[in-house]
């Protein structure tokens, strides 16, 4: 009957350690991590060329960006006469709006007619 609970608690122990390392290979420590390996001197200076042979094969594929166009100054006094004469013949229009409404005359409040009737 001991041998029998012996197993029976050694099967639990082999559980909870199978339990703790795969807790601890989902934490990346512990026994489950795969030791890191490393490079030579020599083998990161050739993908550090070959990385760079890449690059310039992209950049040499790649369209030069386009020169930023700019405006001559007799171009740009042009447009801005023309903007102040657009702008001179809407402030004339409204000017020509608002008298017509301020010689309106305003009907009166209907307290201050009750109050001058009383």
């Amino acid at each position: 009957m001991l041998e029998a609970a012996l197993i029976g608690f050694e099967q639990m122990r082999k559980d909870i350690d199978e339990k703790i390392a795969g807790l601890r290979g989902q934490l990346g420590s512990g026994d489950a991590a795969a030791p890191r390996r490393t490079l030579s001197v020599a083998a990161r200076k050739r993908i550090a060329a070959a990385q760079r042979k890449r690059w310039a094969a992209v950049k040499a594929g790649a369209k030069p960006a386009a020169a930023k166009r700019t405006m001559s100054t007799a171009a740009r006094n042009r447009i801005a006469a023309a903007q102040r004469k657009r702008w001179a013949e809407v402030k004339k229009a409204q000017a020509k709006k608002t008298p017509a409404k301020a010689t309106a005359k305003k009907a009166p409040a209907p307290e201050k007619v009750a109050a001058a009737a009383s």
